[in-house]
């Protein structure tokens, strides 16, 4: 799966790093050079990411299912253990 970022995400991003570089580098890296740093980690690192929070994801879902039968158990053949004993019978 390719990791596709929105036109104004990506805008967002190469600003970012652009400032990042020139502010904590000391260092000006043009548009197209920060855009290519930016296409470069979302192409490698991207998916370590992106995996990581699937994971994180299939862990909260499977703990939710897993606690369904708590939240949501009724009992089975409740009928008769709601009668006193021997009220019923002719």
């Amino acid at each position: 799966m390719t990791i596709e970022l929105t036109r104004e995400t990506r805008a967002e991003a190469i600003a970012s790093i652009e400032r990042y570089f020139e502010q904590e580098l000391d260092q000006r890296i043009g548009n197209i050079t920060a855009g290519a740093l930016l296409a470069f980690f979302v192409e490698e690192v991207g998916p370590v990411i992106y995996n990581q929070a699937v994971r994180e994801v299939q862990e909260r879902l499977l703990a939710r299912v897993q606690e369904l039968d708590i939240e949501h158990h009724e009992d089975e053949f409740r009928f008769w253990r709601k009668q006193p004993a021997g009220k019923g019978r002719r």
